[in-house]
């Protein structure tokens, strides 16, 4: 048995918040989870809609029934098998939408990049495959990927500003695994900022609005 691989072009979706304008002042780029859909983890972002702001949340290529074979459909960035090709065909997928929405906006606007989940190693992946310009990286409920050597990339995020929030009673975030990525970002250098609120794997609405105004704006 041989494998082969054969680049296709195919449709991805993608959901908006706001217009494009000269008055924006924010853009944000917002990766949902695994299983979930952008159009539904949009509306969690709607408290920081207005005319200054403008988001987007593509969704992941991959779409499955999540209860089996019938039921909720949801969405998955990648998985183990081929993971290669998977992160690369959702890195040209980004890119290809920050350069479009990036052209239409304002040269001081300020690019603020959301990872919930899964989403947060998309996001990583996307920025050390392409180097886009941006200002803010926020990894909500997620850690930086493991298998990646941070520390060549050093003079393209020591202008940028790291964030790392998650929830106290996150099921996921075990303190072994917090104490790995500790020591992950020690190592790598990273200077990033954590927040812990009260909560568990989730981005609620209201702890996502006190984020953005003590710290994004």
């Amino acid at each position: 048995m041989q494998h082969h691989q054969l680049k296709v072009q195919r449709t991805a979706h993608y959901y908006t918040l706001g217009e494009p304008s000269e008055k924006t002042k924010y853009f944000i780029i917002a990766c949902h989870g695994y299983a979930q859909l952008a159009k539904h983890f949009l509306r969690r972002f709607d408290g920081l809609l207005n005319e200054e702001t403008f988001i987007v949340a593509p969704e992941g290529l991959s779409r499955f029934y999540w209860k089996g074979v019938t039921g909720d459909v949801a969405a998955s960035w990648m998985t183990k098998e081929n993971r290669l090709s998977e992160i690369e065909d959702y890195s040209n997928y980004l890119q290809q939408v920050y350069e479009h929405y990036r052209a239409q906006l304002p040269e001081e606007v300020r690019i603020q990049l959301f990872g919930f989940s899964q989403g947060c190693a998309t996001q990583c992946r996307w920025l050390m495959a392409k180097e886009p310009h941006f200002h803010d990286l926020i990894l909500w409920a997620g850690l930086f990927p493991e298998d990646i050597d941070y520390r060549p990339q050093q003079v393209y995020l020591k202008d940028k500003k790291l964030y790392f929030v998650y929830g106290a009673q996150d099921e996921y975030l075990q303190p072994k695994f917090l104490k790995m990525h500790e020591d992950l970002l020690t190592s790598n250098e990273l200077q990033v900022h954590t927040e812990i609120f009260e909560g568990n794997h989730e981005v609620d609405r209201a702890v996502l609005a006190d984020v953005y105004e003590r710290l994004l704006q």
